[in-house]
């Protein structure tokens, strides 16, 4: 009885599976015939049904994202190709190549040069689309503002085509002093590693370098203020992130007005032993700040607040305790960042404070600071394990051979993309020399 209850349920339920099928059938020679529009309505009715067979899922995301491709909806079609990414597609080397198209168009650069980095494994063996990849990611690259990682890629382009004439091209308009012709007789002369040489040249330059950080995340504030999500696990990832980028960390999470002030008096200790011109400051603090006329203040997990004057007994000025004393130490560059950008915590108080984000603030001498937000705005605190700003910062830090304004760059990019263009992030900079997080 129960093996015939089986079978009945199956051929029942194969009806309406192969008439869902029907919606993938159409989608498909909709797409032959270039009728894009009709392709992408046809594969969302497929994948709107409860009953079909998923097993063709991925196949359906990676049409309909060639679809939007082909219809220059570039943000749908990532949605759709990253999907089928992660649904295990076979053609994964074409994906990724069509998502760095996708966010090539869309001006997200460097997602585009990742993506192509993706792409190119599956390329190996076909030297045709190998060279226009390589020809494709050296343009973005200049486009980002990277002329060296753009001439390595003419250059590999030439090695393998040298008879391709936008290489050549390319190659051409670059060979100017600064970036020394590499140009071979024959094509087996080509070294095409500028990049390795470049990473080398500056581990060699910051080898002496000291680099400290203090690192603040704060979740448990009382029920008055409010508690947040991510700040703790925020601060202790981006922990790791800098030791593993030889940063000496200090890390404080759910920290009170004691602990804040002791650390804070350590790290300056810190930067006033180290030797001039080749110490980095970098503080980070994750957690509720709130703006009280033209100063920012961290807001300690113990902190009452009933009056407005509360404020800079019980929290700490960004301005005057922590970016001052980093300008008046040996460090040759101090950065701040601050994913501090939300609501007002004390909603009942609101005589000179700002209900929304922070304020800018005086550039101290050599420095770069970075709001999670511009200034007057608010940040989410985010749904993940991480804030969206946080998030992006950790990836981005990862990335060898990116300056630190481009590091910025690009996380701005990327959170104004995740978030909707709700989200845009901030920040300024008096800095002179050059700072990489690797290299």
């Amino acid at each position: 009885m129960r093996v015939v209850l089986i079978v009945t349920f199956m051929l029942l339920s194969g009806i309406p599976i192969q008439a869902q099928y029907k919606f993938y059938e159409k989608g498909f020679e909709s797409y032959k015939a270039g009728k894009y529009s009709d392709a992408i309505a046809s594969f969302s009715e497929y994948l709107t049904k409860s009953i079909r067979d998923k097993s063709l899922d991925v196949e359906v995301y990676y049409l309909r994202g060639l679809s939007y491709y082909k219809s220059q909806e570039f943000k749908k079609a990532i949605g759709d190709f990253e999907e089928a990414l992660l649904r295990n597609h076979a053609n994964k080397g074409n994906i990724h190549w069509f998502l760095a198209k996708c966010n090539d168009n869309l001006g997200f650069f460097p997602d585009a040069i990742d993506a192509y980095g993706n792409a190119i494994p599956a390329f190996q063996n076909d030297k045709e689309n190998l060279v226009k990849i390589l020809y494709e990611r050296g343009l973005v690259y200049l486009k980002f503002g990277d002329e060296v990682l753009a001439y390595d890629d003419f250059l590999k382009a030439y090695e393998i085509q040298p008879g391709n004439e936008s290489v050549k091209a390319e190659i051409a308009k670059l060979d100017k002093p600064g970036l020394k012709s590499r140009i071979p007789t024959a094509p087996k002369e080509v070294v095409a590693q500028p990049a390795a040489a470049v990473n080398t040249s500056l581990a060699d330059l910051y080898k002496d370098e000291k680099r400290y950080a203090l690192v603040i995340g704060n979740n448990l504030y009382p029920k008055n203020i409010g508690e947040l999500k991510n700040p703790v696990n925020d601060a202790m990832d981006m922990a790791a992130e800098l030791e593993a980028s030889n940063f000496e960390v200090q890390l404080l999470t759910n920290a009170t007005y004691g602990q804040i002030r002791a650390a804070l008096l350590k790290f300056k200790e810190k930067l006033d032993a180290g030797e001039q011109d080749k110490t980095v400051g970098l503080f980070y603090y994750a957690g509720h700040g709130v703006r009280q006329e033209t100063e920012n203040y961290l807001v300690p997990v113990d902190a009452v607040i009933e009056f407005e004057d509360d404020i800079w007994r019980y929290c700490f000025p960004v301005q005057r305790m922590v970016l001052a004393n980093m300008a008046r130490s040996n460090s040759r560059l101090n950065i701040v960042i601050l994913d501090a950008c939300r609501s007002n915590p004390f909603p009942s108080i609101t005589r000179g404070i700002g209900d929304q984000g922070l304020a800018e603030m005086e550039k101290a001498r050599g420095s770069f600071i970075a709001y999670a937000t511009a200034p007057g705005s608010v940040a989410n605190d985010g749904s993940g394990r991480n804030g969206l700003y946080t998030q992006e910062l950790l990836k981005a830090m990862r990335k060898p051979g990116l300056t630190i304004e481009q590091v910025f760059k690009q996380v701005r990019l990327n959170v104004l993309r995740l978030s909707g263009e709700r989200q845009n992030t901030w920040d300024s900079s008096n800095i002179t020399g050059e700072f990489y997080f690797k290299f």
